[in-house]
C-alpha cells in the first residue's frame, strides 16, 4: 500500500504543475486541444486526492455500523474516479474538439506548446515510469492484463492508467499541433480533442469495469477456493467442504464462508473445537483471510438449501 502511494503522490505532484501550464499555454497559443490538455490534468489531480481520500477512509476501524470495517470505501471511491475519467475528462475533451471543428481558429505562435507539451511529457512520463515500477512489484510474474484483471488494489492500476492515457493524449496533442502549424489546418486542433476524449472514454470504461467488480464483492480466485477446500478437507473431523463463499472487504481483508459437512461421530464440544482448529488454520495459511464464518451442514440439509 505505501508503494501505492508513492506513486498516487508522484502524479498528483506532477498533474498539478502540469495542468497550470497547459491553461498559460493554451491560453496564450488559443489552443482548443492543450486547454483540452489542461482539463484533462486538472481531473487526474482530483482522481489523485479522491484515491487518497479513499486510502484514508478504508483504514478506519471497524464499528458498531460497519463490523467489517470500511475497506470498501477505496472501491467506491475508485469507481468515482472512473467517472470522473468518462465526465469531464472525455466529455468535456469530445465537446471542446467538437466546438474547435465546427469553428475552427488560427494557431497562434506554438513555440510555448512545443515546450509544455516537451515538459509535460517529461513530468508524465516520470510518473509513469514510477507507477510502471510499483505495478510491476505488485505483479511479480503474473502477466500484465492478467495481474490487472486480479489485482484487488485499484490504486495499483489506476494511476499507471491514467498516466498512460495522458502520456499517449500528450503525443496525440503534439502531432496534431505539429501538422496544425506545418500544413495550417486549424481543425486538427479540434481533432487532437476528441481523440484525447477518446482514450480517456476507453480508459474509464475499463476502470470502471475493474471497480465496479471489486465493489459488488468480487471473490477468492477458483484455484485458491481449491487449496482452501483441500486443506479443510484434510481435518480429521470434517467430511466434505460443501460449499465456499468468498468476498474482498479491502485490498489486505478476505470475508471467507465455509459450509462444512463435519463427520457424524462427533459431539457439540468436539465440533467447537474443530471449527476453532480450522479457522486458525485457514487465517495462517492464507495472511489476507481475516474474517472466517464456519457453517455445519449435513449433505441433504445443503442439497435442499443449494435448490
Amino acid at each position: 500500500m505505501a508503494s501505492s502511494k508513492t506513486s498516487i503522490y508522484s502524479a498528483l505532484l506532477a498533474n498539478m504543475l502540469i495542468a497550470i501550464t497547459k491553461f498559460i499555454a493554451g491560453s496564450i497559443s488559443n489552443s482548443g486541444a492543450m486547454i483540452a490538455e489542461g482539463i484533462h490534468s486538472v481531473v487526474d489531480t482530483i482522481n489523485e486526492l479522491l484515491l487518497l481520500l479513499g486510502l484514508h477512509q478504508s483504514k478506519k476501524k471497524a464499528d458498531a455500523t460497519h463490523p467489517f470495517g470500511y475497506g470498501k470505501e477505496l472501491y467506491f471511491w475508485s469507481f468515482i474516479v472512473s467517472i470522473l475519467i468518462f465526465g469531464l475528462g472525455g466529455g468535456i475533451s469530445i465537446y471542446q474538439g467538437v466546438v474547435h471543428i465546427s469553428h475552427p481558429e488560427s494557431l497562434e505562435d506554438p513555440a510555448i506548446n512545443y515546450i509544455v507539451l516537451g515538459l509535460s511529457i517529461i513530468f508524465e512520463g516520470a510518473s509513469l515510469i514510477v507507477a510502471a515500477k510499483h505495478f510491476n512489484q505488485a505483479r511479480g510474474e503474473t502477466p500484465w492484463w492478467e495481474a490487472v484483471v486480479k489485482s484487488k488494489d485499484p490504486s495499483n492500476f489506476l494511476v499507471l492508467f491514467e498516466d498512460s492515457a495522458a502520456v499517449a493524449g500528450l503525443f496525440i496533442v503534439l502531432i496534431c499541433t505539429f501538422l496544425n502549424h506545418q500544413y495550417h489546418l486549424p481543425y486538427l486542433d479540434g481533432v487532437a480533442s476528441i481523440l484525447v476524449g477518446l482514450v480517456l472514454v476507453a480508459v474509464s470504461a475499463i476502470l470502471a469495469r475493474e471497480s465496479r467488480s471489486l465493489l459488488m464483492g468480487e471473490g477468492i480466485a477458483p484455484e485458491t477456493k481449491t487449496k482452501i477446500c483441500q486443506l479443510v478437507e484434510r481435518d480429521p473431523s470434517v467430511s466434505k467442504v460443501m460449499h465456499i463463499l468468498s468476498t474482498y472487504q479491502s485490498p489486505e481483508e478476505i470475508l471467507l464462508m465455509l459450509i462444512i459437512n463435519f463427520k457424524d461421530d462427533i459431539d457439540t464440544q468436539d465440533l467447537n473445537i474443530a471449527i476453532d482448529r480450522i479457522r486458525a488454520t485457514v487465517k495462517e495459511e492464507w495472511q489476507l483471510v481475516r474474517f472466517v464464518i464456519i457453517q455445519p451442514e449435513t449433505v441433504e440439509h445443503h442439497h435442499s438449501f443449494m435448490e
